[in-house]
């Protein structure tokens, strides 16, 4: 007889308390066991690749870690095209944990404990920046987005990246007058949203999955989500109607726009994919006084014969071919996790498995591999809405997390409120509310604070996690460690 996730869920409170005979040592109180020790299990080049490969692959990794300047003058600093604002100078500046090419780094790292680079930024070169409130040493690395721009009695959506600095008083940028934005009076406004910097570890398998794949493996456990209210659609590319799958609301395409969209916003370098340089919206145009290069700053190299690859195009090639991280040895409680991960119905949106087509690179052909995601946008209702829309992805709705190498994360959920698992759990779990917008105007709630003005509110019907948040509170204290347990194991 074929058993349902209700009928699952009976199983499990049943074997509880003889599960509680078996695991003895497990506490009552369930405790998020932290960041996993030992090396990092993630940073390398995918196994299965040439020797070349390997060393284009290294070759990247190196250009991936490159400090940039404003001209690429100061030493250690060899990168140009930094500012005129910007939220860090290296890619492997965000992206560090537990290795080059993860996540925030932090001072509760096992591997490598440094304090929030993006402090000491504020004022690096003889910059005169004032660090935010929001960016702290023990805190994640952090970029702010506005929801709604200025005060207009209709005001519109904003949504796009305030960077925190500017190269204003740098020793190489003389001249450049361009003050920080006022975080401030944003923050009190509650106007100001967070995105932390996601993992690049194994994203050629990802970008390498057909859109067939995605849909079908959606489409497998649709009567299993419908019982418990959960849906799932993709972003969709508007220019080749395909699926996008990177960013936090699947919002890039194409890892070289993922790249090429960051290197300009994140370091103020203009590229190949965005020629221009940038201030966000309603901040007027960009003062002459702070443009120093040619642009775009990041370019193919003519001048040689054959062309030598720009950056963008090398950050796309370190990402394609990183290996995905690696999970531990399972314990006997993580064990016990993994089962009830999907009693309870993780499962349906963080897919355990998915398979890529055939692959130009050694290896990498019709590999199944373990990202635990859908990489459908879902929505969360109005405990983490945030209130942007990215392609088709509503206020509230974003990419369902990948959870491999989530054991040795430092910072969870998309703002990065919480370096607690059991918290970033609950949290998956809102009722309904005004969490939505409509797409020419701004009129939502994002921390409980109504956005300008109120004379329309779209309500959310709650989280689609709400039903696989209620089992796990309805698991023993036991089942509720081991599944922290497993998730730390990945």
């Amino acid at each position: 007889m074929k058993m349902t996730i209700g009928d699952g869920m009976q199983y499990r409170l049943a074997v509880c308390l003889s599960g509680l005979l078996f695991f003895a040592s497990n506490v009552i109180a369930q405790q998020d066991p932290g960041p996993r020790g030992g090396p990092a299990a993630a940073g390398g080049p995918f196994s299965g690749l040439s020797a070349t490969e390997q060393q284009n692959f290294v070759q990247a990794r190196t250009v991936f870690q490159e400090v940039e300047s404003v001209s690429g003058t100061i030493p250690g600093e060899s990168g140009a095209g930094l500012g005129p604002a910007f939220n860090g100078n290296s890619c492997a500046m965000c992206h560090s944990q537990p290795a080059v090419g993860g996540t925030s780094p932090g001072l509760k790292s096992p591997q490598n404990p440094v304090p929030n680079p993006q402090v000491a930024l504020a004022t690096l070169d003889g910059a005169t920046n004032v660090v935010p409130s929001f960016i702290t040493s023990d805190g994640p690395v952090r970029e702010p987005r506005y929801i709604s721009s200025a005060t207009s009695f209709v005001a519109p959506n904003d949504g796009s990246v305030h960077e925190i600095y500017t190269i204003q008083g740098r020793t190489d940028a003389p001249g450049c007058v361009m003050p920080q934005p006022d975080f401030t009076a944003e923050l009190a406004a509650y106007n100001v949203i967070f995105r932390i910097p996601t993992p690049l570890f194994g994203l050629g398998l990802v970008e390498n999955t057909p859109d067939g794949t995605l849909h079908a493996n959606l489409q497998a456990t649709k009567a299993a989500r419908d019982s418990l209210g959960i849906l799932g659609e993709f972003n969709i590319n508007g220019n080749d109607q395909t699926i996008s799958r990177f960013g936090w609301k699947a919002q890039n395409k194409s890892l070289e726009i993922f790249a090429g969209e960051a290197y300009n916003i994140e370091m103020g370098v203009t590229d190949e994919l965005f020629q221009n340089e940038r201030v966000p919206v309603g901040m007027g145009d960009v003062p002459l006084s702070c443009i120093f290069n040619p642009t775009p700053e990041d370019a193919t190299d003519l001048t040689s014969f054959p062309p030598g690859p720009s950056d963008v195009t090398t950050f796309g090639i370190f990402m394609r071919l990183s290996a995905p991280p690696e999970p531990a040895r399972l314990s006997p409680s993580a064990q016990r996790g993994q089962t009830v991960f999907g009693t309870i119905g993780c499962n349906l949106c963080h897919s355990p498995s998915l398979t890529t087509a055939a692959s130009p690179f050694g290896g990498m052909s019709n590999v199944t591999y373990h990202p635990y995601s859908d990489f459908a946008l879902h929505h969360m209702g109005a405990n983490l809405t945030d209130g942007i829309l990215q392609g088709t992805a509503d206020a509230d709705e974003f990419r369902t997390a990948p959870l491999w190498g989530v054991g040795q994360r430092l910072f969870f959920l998309h703002d990065g409120r919480t370096d607690d698992l059991l918290e970033a759990i609950k949290a998956h779990s809102s009722p309904p509310g005004p969490c939505a917008s409509m797409r020419d105007t701004a009129h939502f709630e994002v921390y409980g604070v109504a956005h300008d003005p109120v004379f329309f509110q779209q309500f959310c019907n709650g989280s689609e996690a709400n039903g696989v948040i209620e089992n796990f509170n309805q698991l023993c204290p036991d089942d509720q460690q081991s599944l922290l347990d497993f998730l730390r194991s990945l």
